[in-house]
């Protein structure tokens, strides 16, 4: 479902419905959304920015459990070095401005991915964080950093074979909570929805294992212009959805 294909106009105040406990989120459409205004590709991730707070903030209001947000997946080091460093700046900066934000809203920071070839000054912003955190429980946002789904399913793969190795696991007992344990989201309830902007169809290697029965949703914008009417668009359809798990309804 398409934000353009809905004719609900959404409203800024009032119940929504029984809304999903885990949103992630594809931030899509920076680079674009820069290049139509002859910006240079990290002015376009730095308006993205505010989008991004729009989103925490939201979800907390809302009583969301948990949202995770792909920030730099695992291919984006291909990309010039000048916006590679922009978007680790930036992380940066969201870890001191909003540290105290979360401090008092509740929400505990979360990273998932890879974090050790992160540039130091970033490993450090977002450690300090989620320490100072690590006790909220009133949301969990959960950003993805140097995150890829494959890249993932591997690490649990090695992981699981070495424990095999050393006589901690029978390969017998090697079922779905054996390898949901060993993913960088052990422990984190699956997504209930998936939001992606840009009007791509497509999950771009991203949380493949726990996307299994996500509700999806596309909205035709891009990421700097995804605002409060539109995630509510999103949730909105969300409410109206059947979810069957694979059974009949």
């Amino acid at each position: 479902m398409s934000a353009d294909d809905s004719t609900t106009d959404p409203a800024t105040t009032g119940d929504i419905g029984d809304l999903p406990q885990h949103v992630a989120m594809i931030m899509d459409g920076n680079g674009r959304w820069a290049k139509q205004r002859g910006l240079t590709r990290s002015e376009g991730h730095r308006e993205g920015a505010k989008a991004v707070r729009m989103a925490v903030t939201k979800s907390r209001e809302l009583g969301i459990r948990h949202l995770t947000l792909y920030a730099f997946s695992s291919q984006n080091w291909s990309r010039p070095k000048a916006e590679v460093d922009s978007l680790f700046s930036l992380l940066v900066e969201f870890c001191e401005n909003e540290k105290q934000l979360m401090i008092d809203k509740g929400i505990r920071l979360n990273l998932i991915g890879d974090r050790d070839p992160l540039p130091l000054v970033a490993r450090a912003a977002v450690k300090a964080v989620e320490a100072a955190t690590r006790r909220n429980r009133d949301m969990v946002l959960h950003v993805a950093v140097n995150y890829g789904g494959r890249e993932e399913l591997v690490r649990a793969a090695r992981r699981i074979a070495e424990d095999v190795a050393r006589g901690v696991l029978s390969p017998a007992d090697v079922d779905e909570r054996a390898i949901e344990s060993r993913l960088w989201t052990a422990g984190v309830p699956d997504p209930d929805l998936i939001i992606r902007t840009s009007g791509e169809l497509r999950v771009s290697n991203f949380l493949l294992w726990q996307l299994a029965y996500a509700e999806m949703y596309v909205d035709e914008c891009l990421w700097p212009d995804f605002d409060w009417p539109r995630y509510e668009l999103a949730l909105r359809s969300y409410t109206r959805r059947e979810r069957r798990f694979g059974g009949v309804g």
